[in-house]
């Protein structure tokens, strides 16, 4: 345990920092799963509905550093592909 009143409290801002990148990066995971479990499916109209939302999901981690920014757009990127192949097909 540190015992610098700065340290201290560096510590409690990066246990919030942690909790709140944790819950935005679950949050992220759960759109995205979304997308996927619409594409198993085969239901192109909820795909399209999920990846709206699991896309600007993404945009946000990636601006605020939870992930990579080339992670994120590589992720919307492939998860429009495959919506779109399920709306054509």
């Amino acid at each position: 345990m540190a015992n610098i009143k700065s340290s201290e409290k560096d510590i409690r801002r990066t246990a919030k920092r942690t909790a709140r990148n944790v819950a935005r990066r679950s949050r992220l995971r759960t759109y995205v799963k979304k997308v996927e479990t619409a594409l198993a499916a085969g239901d192109s109209q909820a795909a399209t509905d999920a990846l709206k939302v699991a896309q600007s999901e993404l945009d946000k981690a990636a601006q605020k550093g939870i992930i990579k920014r080339n992670a994120a757009a590589r992720k919307v990127s492939r998860l429009n592909a495959r919506t779109k192949s399920l709306a054509s097909a």
